[in-house]
């Protein structure tokens, strides 16, 4: 996944659990930022080799 794609992706979960925080859905709300931060921090790199 490039990084624009990632960015995009990102950018709707937090939106999405910032809209859905305030209407009041807790839960889901969590589970999007969640994601969102999970998705920041993953590094999506397929040429790893083991040494």
């Amino acid at each position: 996944m490039n990084n624009l794609k990632r960015d995009i992706i990102n950018g709707l979960f937090f939106v999405t659990g910032t809209f859905v925080f305030i209407s009041g859905a807790y839960i889901i709300s969590t589970v999007l930022f969640a994601a969102a931060a999970i998705l920041s921090n993953i590094d999506f790199k397929r040429n790893i080799q083991a040494h």
